[in-house]
């Protein structure tokens, strides 16, 4: 490729690449263990490897979690790192005694990415147009932080780099659908974070035909609903809510440390001397003992992953069905429970209610009222769950809600937009 662009959705959960040319995109597939695929996840895998530089080797997306499923015990699974971006907390993560910024752990991601992409990206075309959220994930993000560990993560590339809001790459993706003007709400739904945009599309022809009017986003997404599921039937018998003797009183047991459990990119990091040391003394101390003797077993057995899968199968069909199965079994912990979307949706109510108000700051900015919205545009892996529709559907109507593309649209309109002739338009 010597001209066109790249259009980059680097996502919480997973990742998708597509390369514009010629006015079109195409997705770009990944080599994986079970067959090529656009969808990379978003995750690493650390192990010792004597033939490796400094002794470690790595890998990426799907073929991260083939090494981990096959060697669960001699790796270090990350994922969902996108998450600590802009995160002042989060200075470095280590990993088997080596140390790893968020930048660090991004260009080994990208650098494996590359490598999987078949040759396809070893030569770049003048721009990359990287997907951004509205809003950061975390309780006080800082934008600036999290501008200047991306800058950093995508350096060696020696292009253009572009940041879009990620709702305005698909906002331009559903935009090819369209023949006639429209004022489209776009609500995207990742693992990390719920981003809201309204944008004006044109008729076909039209320069420009998409005009964004206002945004909002809210650090609530997919592995928050995730989460809600681990702290009702998991987290409670790992010690949640349980106490510890200290000299001559009850204690209850700091929520940190099942707050750092249940957060996807943390986890792994757990499994560190000082931290199964400090666990360690807690079991001793604790009322229940045995319940933190299986946090212990699940963070030495490198269960995160399959915990993970677990929580998010039940996620998953809890979309399609009124009750569902959880189950795991692990660590000496196993769990066996069933679970009602009535129950799930009170569960997650208050996430919901924080993304009602994020589309009501994305209306407010924009200067539209819902009845000046022509089509609602949903994409998202979490945009397929019922209660999240439902926010729309009773709003909207369920005559201007369209979906589709959930893993793909932003990349795809990233590069769309990466072949404008005045990008900075849409940088965010």
């Amino acid at each position: 490729m010597t001209g066109g662009s790249i259009g980059l959705d680097f996502g919480t959960t997973n990742s998708v690449v597509a390369l514009g040319q010629g006015g079109g995109s195409d997705l770009l597939d990944f080599a994986a263990p079970r067959g090529a695929a656009p969808v990379f996840r978003s995750a690493l895998c650390f192990w010792h490897d004597d033939d490796a530089d400094g002794g470690l080797a790595s890998d990426a997306g799907p073929w991260a979690i083939a090494e981990y499923l096959e060697y669960p015990a001699d790796s270090r699974f990350i994922q969902s790192f996108k998450t600590v971006a802009a995160s002042q907390s989060f200075d470095q993560a280590t990993i088997f005694g080596k140390r790893f910024r968020f930048e660090d752990l991004g260009r080994v991601f990208l650098d494996r990415m590359v490598g999987h992409a078949g040759g396809r990206l070893d030569t770049r075309p003048p721009r990359i147009v990287v997907g951004r959220p509205v809003e950061y994930a975390g309780s006080r993000p800082d934008e600036a932080l999290a501008r200047q560990r991306y800058a950093a993560m995508f350096e060696g590339f020696g292009v253009d780099i572009h940041y879009v809001y990620e709702p305005l790459g698909a906002a331009y993706s559903f935009a090819a659908r369209l023949d006639e003007p429209a004022t489209v709400l776009v609500a995207d739904f990742g693992g990390g974070t719920s981003d809201f945009s309204v944008v004006r599309i044109g008729a076909r022809g039209d320069a420009p035909r998409c005009v964004p009017l206002g945004h909002a986003g809210v650090g609530i997404a997919g592995d928050r609903l995730d989460y809600r599921l681990l702290d009702r039937l998991v987290l409670p018998m790992l010690g949640k809510g349980g106490e510890y003797r200290s000299f001559d009183k009850l204690l209850e047991i700091p929520r940190s440390w099942f707050s750092d459990f249940a957060d996807w990119s943390r986890l792994a990091l757990m499994r560190n001397p000082r931290t199964l040391a400090e666990l360690e003394r807690l079991r001793r101390a604790a009322v229940d003992g045995d319940a933190i003797a299986r946090m212990i077993a699940v963070i030495e057995g490198e269960l995160g992953y399959p915990l993970y899968e677990a929580v998010a199968q039940t996620k998953r069909a809890l979309s399609t069905a009124e009750v569902a199965p959880f189950r795991f079994d692990g660590g000496g912990l196993t769990i066996e429970a069933d679970v009602s979307r009535a129950s799930f949706e009170d569960w997650i109510a208050e996430d919901v209610a924080q993304m009602e108000r994020a589309v009501d700051r994305a209306l407010a900015a924009s200067r539209i009222d819902a009845a000046g919205i022509d089509r609602v545009f949903l994409t998202g892996g979490t945009s397929l769950v019922p209660r999240i529709r439902r926010i729309f559907t009773d709003r909207f109507g369920a005559d201007r809600i369209e979906s589709g593309g959930e893993l793909t649209s932003i990349a795809h309109g990233l590069a769309l937009i990466g072949q404008e002739e005045d990008v900075a338009a849409w940088s965010a």
